[in-house]
């Protein structure tokens, strides 16, 4: 694609990488295919080669976001199903990610709308205010029948609907015993030690059998994805440096093999900590270290020894692949590859290459795009026939499990099930599948 910046604009560092990934496109179209909006909606702007002109227009003209270029980047998932379809290399999260700090700088947004997200941005990444929000939102769903009546608050009844009905008991830390034949440092997370805290319970189980030792790094907080997908680029380079500082202490003092993320949004952005700081001189290098160490629980467990295959269990998993793990990180088959060693019977779901609707704060910001993605993914999932559903991500959990009554559990939960661990909470409460986990 040919661009036309000029030699001042390019002085920036942030408009070259842009610039270079613009001119890497070649408008053929092959994202258009695999772009969950543009399938749904069918309109050129909403597929990744539509965006990427807008932003072109937008960065070339320096001139302020408009309603319409807004329009069309907020609806955009980040999924990155283009990036993997694509044949010319573009690095469109790069480009996006840009263009949405771009807009968080240039457009000022409806009053709601900036409350709305300086609400997501000042509670999701804070895990006791999130188990506070998340306590008064089971107060307030008896109303949302009354709110659907108010307008312009779809955002707020789709924020009621994924809140959980209950809240699980915070995780325990299970000690470990020397000798150690590794040492990992495991992310905690800001949203999933609160929705699920059994899913790190399940990695610390899991890895302190194989002789690794799990600590979590003091000072660790949340890896900054969400408001990173939000433009909110100053928030997110924060936690990037709190985290790197975090990680740094214990890479320098007993070492670390490495960093494990058991959210694969969370690993993806963590996996690019090098490139968001690679413009801060007193962080590029160390950053650069920590994205390297970064890994998913599921990409580490391929790296250790192989045990022994566990005895088949007459249980039908059907495997989401989270967009983040799959697209963003490139790992499509390690996850299917230990649930299927650890005796579960896998199946693809259809269209596996689909986003969920999940897309960090998508499914309360485009409430009703993301309806239809769970529809579909739901009617999917379905065809296989599944007796549980199997995901590497958070997000992806609570958004399927508002559309399906089976129950959606970890693949690490699954796995330490199967090497010896307690039965997972979902599973252990389905009373459908009371005879095949005894």
């Amino acid at each position: 694609m040919q661009t036309n910046f000029s030699l001042a604009q390019l002085a920036d560092p942030d408009t070259q990488v842009a610039e270079k990934i613009l001119r890497t496109c070649v408008h053929c179209g092959f994202c258009t295919a695999t772009c969950p909006t543009y399938l749904l909606l069918g309109d050129e702007l909403d597929s990744p080669r539509g965006r990427i002109y807008l932003i072109k227009d937008m960065l070339e003209k320096e001139r302020p976001a408009t309603k319409e270029v807004v329009t069309h980047i907020d609806r955009c998932l980040s999924c990155l199903s283009c990036m993997t379809t694509c044949p010319s290399g573009v690095h469109y999260m790069h480009l996006v990610d840009h263009a949405r700090a771009y807009i968080e700088k240039t457009y000022r947004r409806p009053p709601l709308q900036r409350l709305l997200r300086a609400v997501l941005a000042g509670v999701l990444p804070y895990p006791r205010r999130f188990r506070a929000a998340v306590r008064l939102a089971r107060l307030a769903r008896p109303f949302r029948p009354l709110l659907r009546l108010v307008p312009g608050t779809r955002e707020l009844d789709a924020m009621l609907a994924l809140a959980p009905s209950r809240l699980p008991a915070s995780a325990q830390r299970a000690p470990f015993v020397e000798p150690a034949a590794g040492r990992v440092a495991l992310l905690t997370g800001c949203a999933q030690p609160v929705l699920r805290p059994s899913i790190n319970e399940s990695a610390i189980r899991y890895l302190t059998r194989r002789g690794i030792e799990v600590v979590h790094a003091e000072g660790e907080a949340c890896c900054g994805a969400l408001v990173h997908h939000m433009g909110r680029e100053n928030d997110s380079l924060d936690a990037a440096r709190n985290n790197v500082d975090a990680w740094t202490r214990e890479i320098e003092g007993k070492g670390l093999d490495g960093i494990i993320v058991t959210a694969s949004g969370c690993g993806t952005t963590i996996k690019d900590y090098g490139f968001m700081l690679r413009n801060d001189p007193a962080y590029a290098e160390k950053a650069a270290r920590v994205s390297a160490l970064a890994l998913d629980i599921s990409e580490y467990l391929t790296r250790l020894p192989e045990v022994e295959p566990a005895a088949a269990r007459e249980l039908v998993v059907a495997y989401h692949s989270a967009c983040s793990l799959q697209h963003g990180q490139q790992i499509k088959t390690a996850p299917q590859t230990l649930l299927r060693q650890a005796g579960f019977m896998v199946r693809e779901v259809p269209e596996g290459h689909i986003c969920c609707g999940s897309a960090g704060t998508y499914n309360m910001l485009q409430p009703e795009l993301s309806r239809r993605l769970l529809e579909r993914k739901i009617g999917n999932i379905d065809r296989v026939r599944p007796d549980i559903i199997a995901a590497g991500n958070i997000g992806c959990m609570t958004q399927i499990a508002q559309g399906t009554g089976l129950p959606i559990v970890h693949t690490i939960e699954l796995l330490d099930w199967a090497e010896g661990g307690p039965v997972p909470p979902e599973i252990a409460g389905c009373r459908k599948l009371e005879s095949l986990v005894r």
